[in-house]
């Protein structure tokens, strides 16, 4: 039988449809793009906004469209809080939320015998991790590795905490194990990447990501640790020391700030204020002086006035970001944020959102063109058209002319150029890898 998958959102949940993308195969199912007539379409979901919801049901749609009598299956996080209103529309086979991903196979070969639909959804308050591993992806050079999932934080604005559950981790031995498997297989870099990546062990006895990070390190053929976001709270000197020592974790750290003003800090229950947030990114900095900052920002916070907005700005110029993800505030409904007053206008949330766009690509370019005449390592990803493509370690994209033997190495390039988001360079040393 012919399977479909698609995915919205998160790493995550790229990370575990390639799992389930793994399990399928295992069992002899071909899989087929999710554009061709299939037997079973897989969706693995989104809620972060409304307009993740209605992209999420315009994909199940689609599928029903495509073959009505197709076995469609609708997991993640729109289905885990609105499983009712995913049940019923019509077409739609399986539903489950946000646990017993792994079992999906399972659940659809009980659905061809028994012809019946099925609804799975639990409440994830206090569920155990549940264990995914995968050793190879499809068409990746870098791999994501899930080390944890949920979220206890409960920002004011945000439905993941409920989508999720609580915070749970990986077992480090699962982990390790599984990243060993993966650079066996080839892979240099991974990505460590969960809900909420940096309260990995919270869960755990005296075991943290400060810890593991430190026995990745020691894997001789991983070359490169990414982390795919970091609260600004969870930059301990026990992180920082790591960060400060390692030859591993790369020049390029994500740390969300949602706003650069306290009052509005506040009324989105982060858990830092301005001064920490600044006082974290300076020690940042001294330990690693070239590193890529980038973050999220959230404009058109409810109450957030024009004031406000200027002083998120001028701190993001203070802090000298390398590149913002600029979010305009979406009105998330069952969450503490979509009941308070003062809702800011959809026209003045997009002029906000131009605004700090543009200042981004400012700060990206500066950022990146004092790489120019320095020579890096790139990891060679693809092969366009004679170029080679890759990221520095710092995530800078590189193209340059070599042959396609040279993909999936880690390269020394010197960086001659950088316009409209690429450097062009030129070979210099290929590292044995």
């Amino acid at each position: 039988m012919k399977v479909a998958f698609y995915t919205l959102g998160c790493k995550v949940n790229i990370y575990e449809t390639e799992v389930i993308i793994n399990l399928f195969k295992n069992r002899n199912y071909e899989v087929v793009p999710f554009e061709c007539f299939s037997d079973i379409y897989v969706i693995n979901t989104c809620s972060v906004t409304n307009t993740s919801d209605q992209k999420s049901r315009k994909i199940i749609r689609s599928a029903i469209k495509r073959n009505k009598n197709a076995i469609v299956v609708v997991m993640g996080c729109y289905s885990q809080v609105n499983p009712d209103e995913v049940s019923n529309i019509e077409g739609v086979s399986i539903v489950i939320g946000n646990k017993d991903k792994s079992k999906i196979v399972d659940l659809v070969e009980n659905y061809i015998k028994e012809n019946k639909k099925i609804t799975r959804i639990f409440n994830l308050k206090n569920v155990k991790f549940e264990n995914m591993v995968l050793d190879k992806f499809e068409n990746h050079t870098r791999a994501f590795v899930k080390i944890q999932d949920g979220c206890n934080n409960y920002c004011s604005y945000c439905i993941i905490p409920y989508t999720r559950g609580n915070v749970r981790s990986k077992d480090k031995n699962i982990v390790l194990k599984e990243v060993n498997d993966l650079v066996n297989n080839g892979y240099k870099e991974v990505v460590l990447t969960g809900i909420h990546t940096g309260h990995y062990g919270q869960d755990l006895k005296e075991y943290d990501l400060s810890d593991l990070l430190l026995e990745l390190e020691k894997i001789d053929k991983l070359k490169r640790i990414r982390i795919s976001s970091i609260e600004i709270t969870e930059l301990t000197d026990k992180f920082i020391n790591v960060l400060k020592n390692s030859n591993k974790i790369v020049d390029h750290i994500h740390i969300p700030l949602q706003s650069g003003c306290d009052k509005i800090l506040k009324l989105m229950n982060r858990k830092y204020d301005m001064n920490y947030y600044i006082n974290k990114i300076n020690e940042i900095r001294k330990v690693r002086p070239n590193i890529a900052i980038t973050t999220d920002v959230i404009v058109g916070f409810p109450n957030e006035t024009k004031e406000d907005f200027l002083i998120t700005k001028k701190m993001i110029e203070k802090l000298n970001f390398t590149e913002l993800h600029v979010f305009p505030y979406s009105k998330r409904k069952g969450t503490v944020a979509a009941n308070m007053n003062n809702q800011i206008d959809g026209n003045i949330k997009k002029e906000r959102v131009k605004e700090l766009i543009d200042l981004s690509n400012k700060l990206k370019e500066k950022y990146y063109k004092k790489f120019i005449n320095k020579e890096e390592l790139v990891l060679t990803e693809t092969f366009e058209d004679g170029y080679l493509i890759g990221h520095l370690s710092n995530y800078g994209k590189v193209r340059f002319k070599a042959n396609k033997d040279n993909l999936n190495k880690l390269i020394k390039v010197k960086l001659n150029s950088y316009n409209n988001g690429i450097f062009d360079g030129t070979i210099k040393v290929k590292v044995n890898n």
